[in-house]
């Protein structure tokens, strides 16, 4: 299992409409295979920045099934008009707990 962490910033506000549209996006992304789960979090001191979680099985569902099939340009549609700027995406592997 990997976790990918999207840094997400977003046009000043527009919070209501990116939170209605990434959770439609997440049902978008939880038809890719190797999804698992997805979790959203919403700055406090930062009011348009978001933390996107996503479990996926391996790397390459997310690098190579979701993010080289027809779901990701879906999942663009609907997110991105609201980035303020590109995301930061990381992936990372569990090492305790």
């Amino acid at each position: 299992m990997i976790l990918e962490v999207a840094d997400l910033r977003i046009v000043p506000g527009q919070q209501a409409a990116f939170e209605a549209a990434v959770q439609r996006g997440i049902d978008v992304i939880a038809q890719a295979q190797g999804f698992r789960s997805a979790k959203v979090h919403k700055g406090i001191e930062s009011a348009e920045r978001y933390l996107l979680m996503i479990e996926w099985d391996t790397l390459e569902d997310h690098m190579v099934g979701f993010r080289q099939g027809a779901l990701f340009p879906q999942w663009r549609a609907l997110v991105g008009p609201y980035f303020a700027q590109p995301p930061q995406v990381e992936h990372f592997s569990l090492a305790a707990g």
